[in-house]
């Protein structure tokens, strides 16, 4: 989502306004109408895209585990050897990147994911583990004297503080961008290294 360059397709148009619209009103508050008529379409033309709403979180939440994940994997074989220190703010400008530009599906995330079918529940879960082992793997080579649940706990801790974005208020009333994403970075760094004291 947040690092695509290209126009989105319709599919993609359709998840981004659902997500906005499930993340303002709640899951059950939104009809197919209204997500149809926010990308142009009917609510019955949804279908041709997906099979109801449960698909759409259902690929929302999903996605966007994989997504975090992907890229997270991509950071790591672009290091290739380049240091831990590098790859650790590597791995927290990708996740401040998400938490700024994807809020809606973090607001989605924290309401909706007890809605999910049972199956797509727990690949949500997987996929967010794995995400926290390749962190929790990069931080205890940057912080040595971190042990594993220490470092898993630190972790936690600071997808709570980049996660809170949808918290801080609008959009438009952060500070600016570069300014709020620069605040967060020296803030998960400062948590990371008191964690590793």
């Amino acid at each position: 989502m947040a690092t695509r360059t290209d126009a989105p397709t319709r599919r993609e148009q359709i998840l981004k306004e659902a997500a906005r619209l499930f993340a303002e009103r709640g899951f059950h508050g939104v009809g197919v109408d209204e997500i149809g008529a926010a990308v142009g379409i009917s609510g019955p033309g949804l279908y041709r895209h997906f099979a109801g709403k449960d698909a759409m979180l259902a690929e929302l939440l999903v996605g966007i585990s994989g997504q975090l994940l992907t890229g997270a994997k991509r950071r790591v074989a672009e290091a290739d050897g380049g240091g831990a220190e590098g790859l650790l703010d590597s791995l927290i400008e990708g996740h401040i990147d998400f938490a700024l530009d994807d809020r809606p599906l973090i607001t989605l995330h924290d309401r909706e994911l007890d809605r999910l079918r049972d199956s797509d529940r727990k690949m949500v879960r997987q996929l967010q583990r794995q995400y926290v082992e390749l962190w929790v793997g990069v931080v205890r080579e940057v912080y040595p004297g971190l042990g594993e649940p220490a470092a898993r706990s630190a972790v936690h801790s600071v997808f709570g503080l980049l996660n809170s974005t949808p918290h801080l208020g609008r959009a438009g009333s952060l500070p600016g961008r570069g300014a709020t994403a620069e605040l967060l970075h020296r803030m998960a760094r400062g948590a990371f290294a008191a964690a590793g004291e």
